[in-house]
């Protein structure tokens, strides 16, 4: 299959402009195309072979679900059903945004798009092209990330190149993601509602409205039952790994600093590609010691969250290009947007994460 990449801009966008690729969506085919998190793989969310499409594009495990975008609030009620209040104050809040709500679904939504739940995974981007492209479209779009499953999502036109050419009918490209991590992810099918994938939109924040949300139990860092289905898209299985062993650590800086200058001398002895996962502080000291002997990534400063979340994943990509087999990043602290980012660096590393 030939991929065609059309390239917009999201300051001057016109309907023309998504014309072929909404046709592409109508018809069964696949379409990658930018949100605010992270780009996504989008299907005609109603057709069943469409979905099937997906699964196989990305090389993804059939009962991890599928995310549903819709381009406008009376559209839920396409996809959802039995939708409580609280549903409707936290899109009011946060839609069109990086929050997912986990709801009843129809019984017309196809399984394969749900894989095989009885209930939907929907959210409302906030990106113009993501947004103009279901409304051109005419259907909600059935959208995981676009990258092939297990690699590090993609925030980036080229990401989605590398990962999927070949495999799909086209590629938008508008350029970077905003904010570089998935959507939060909100469970409101049980009582309390549970966050099952953190994000952009924290706990914190969510509090506001839900006083007594919790956190499932697969997003501390403990594999779920693996006899279970996922709930939730990233819940179940490896995901956003770089090829190389990725280890992370955390404790008093100082001796976590020194625990990695540590590991990565013995690394590079062993004769292998090593790289150093840093934040911004400690950059020059790392550099100083190694020079070019490892492959230093630059996550930013340790106190702009923001920054590390938009630059995560393509750091991760970036080990792949240099061949790092051995790769070693410090912990962040947790709480508010820094739990989302330890939840992806967590799955990343395997749950490979030591104590000093």
């Amino acid at each position: 299959m030939e991929t065609e990449t059309i390239r917009v801009d999201r300051e001057h966008l016109a309907p023309e402009d998504l014309k072929k690729a909404a046709t592409i969506i109508r018809k069964g085919g696949l379409v990658a195309f930018p949100t605010e998190t992270v780009y996504g793989l989008g299907g005609d969310a109603f057709d069943p072979t469409a979905s099937k499409r997906i699964y196989a594009a990305k090389g993804r495990p059939s009962d991890n679900p599928l995310i549903v975008h819709i381009a406008d609030i009376s559209e839920l009620t396409r996809v959802a059903r039995d939708i409580p209040q609280v549903a409707y104050d936290l899109a009011e809040k946060f839609w069109p945004g990086p929050l997912t709500m986990i709801l009843n679904k129809r019984e017309d939504l196809p399984r394969e798009t749900t894989g095989g739940l009885n209930t939907v995974a929907v959210r409302m981007p906030s990106d113009p092209v993501a947004a103009m492209l279901i409304r051109e479209a005419g259907v909600p779009i059935a959208a995981p990330s676009a990258n092939l499953s297990g690699r590090p999502s993609t925030t980036c036109a080229q990401h989605v190149i590398e990962d999927l050419s070949g495999r799909i009918d086209m590629i938008i490209d508008a350029g970077a993601s905003k904010i570089g991590l998935e959507s939060t992810i909100v469970d409101l099918t049980c009582e309390p509602a549970l966050i099952l994938r953190p994000g952009f939109i924290t706990k914190e924040m969510l509090e506001t409205l839900i006083p007594d949300i919790g956190f499932d139990r697969a997003v501390s860092g403990k594999p779920g039952d693996e006899k279970a289905p996922p709930k939730a898209p990233g819940m179940k299985y490896r995901h956003y790994a770089p090829k190389g062993e990725l280890v992370i650590y955390s404790g008093n800086r100082q001796a976590v600093k020194e625990r990695i200058l540590a590991e990565a001398e013995k690394s590079l002895r062993e004769g292998r590609k090593t790289g150093l996962l840093v934040f911004k502080e400690e950059e020059a000291s790392f550099r100083e010691k190694f020079g070019d002997k490892v492959t230093i990534k630059t996550l930013g400063s340790r106190d702009n969250e923001e920054e590390i979340a938009s630059v995560l994943f393509a750091r991760l990509r970036e080990f792949d290009d240099e061949g790092s087999e051995k790769i070693f990043s410090e912990a962040l602290s947790d709480g508010g947007l820094g739990s989302a980012i330890m939840n992806r660096l967590m799955k990343a590393a395997g749950y490979h994460i030591e104590q000093v």
